[in-house]
């Protein structure tokens, strides 16, 4: 099921029949800066097993959590003083902050028991968000690309449309907002020794954390 969106103005119906979805276990497409993203309730042990079959990836791999305040991160990942300081000046951003992991998530996520770490990230994007907002929590996502998506010209977008007949059975609601554009990787920031260590350059700028 599409439902199509203003992105600066998304309908608050769809967005409150988004956050039912989530709540009751199902998965959610939108895009965001930078991909299209798959999310779920990151603490429904049934919805993070769809999300990893849709993936086709073992449960050991780990998934970005997207968050919109750092009370909700907060909840899942052990944030210092230092790494506060530095984050409050970049987020909402196109970074992905790599975190030891608090135990609520640790019970849900395999990943993270295993390595005792999170990813978390902050999406800008004014969809993601108020999706974040009313479902009032943080959500579990991964990324589509081109080569997972059936009939996907790889130097075209990747259409909603193209997605519903990939993914239909499996994704209870997809949101489109139009016209969008992608502007690359998030630049990955590991805090996981207390200090922070610049993984991967992309989006955002590395300079503060370097």
């Amino acid at each position: 099921m599409i439902e199509y969106v203003l992105e600066h103005n998304p309908d608050d119906r769809i967005i409150a029949k988004a956050s039912q979805i989530l709540r009751s276990g199902g998965l959610l497409c939108f895009p965001t800066e930078t991909n299209w993203v798959v999310v779920c309730d990151p603490f429904n042990k049934d919805s993070v097993e769809k999300l990893y079959r849709l993936r086709h990836i073992e449960n050991t791999k780990h998934l970005t959590v997207l968050c919109c305040t750092f009370k909700t991160a907060q909840e899942i990942a052990l944030i210092n003083d230092g790494a506060f300081s530095l984050m409050k000046k970049v987020i909402p951003g196109s970074y992905t902050f790599i975190f030891e992991a608090q135990k609520k998530i640790t019970k849900f996520l395999k990943a993270s028991k295993v390595d005792h770490q999170v990813g978390i990230r902050f999406p800008p994007s004014k969809l993601a968000r108020t999706i974040l907002d009313g479902f009032d929590g943080v959500l579990l996502s991964t990324h589509l690309s081109h080569d997972m998506v059936e009939g996907a010209d790889p130097d075209m977008p990747l259409y909603s449309a193209l997605i519903e007949d990939a993914f239909g059975n499996m994704i209870d609601m997809i949101i489109d907002p139009g016209e969008f554009e992608f502007i690359g990787s998030t630049t990955i920031v590991d805090f996981s020794s207390g200090e922070p260590e610049v993984v991967r350059e992309g989006a955002g700028n590395p300079a503060i954390f370097q």
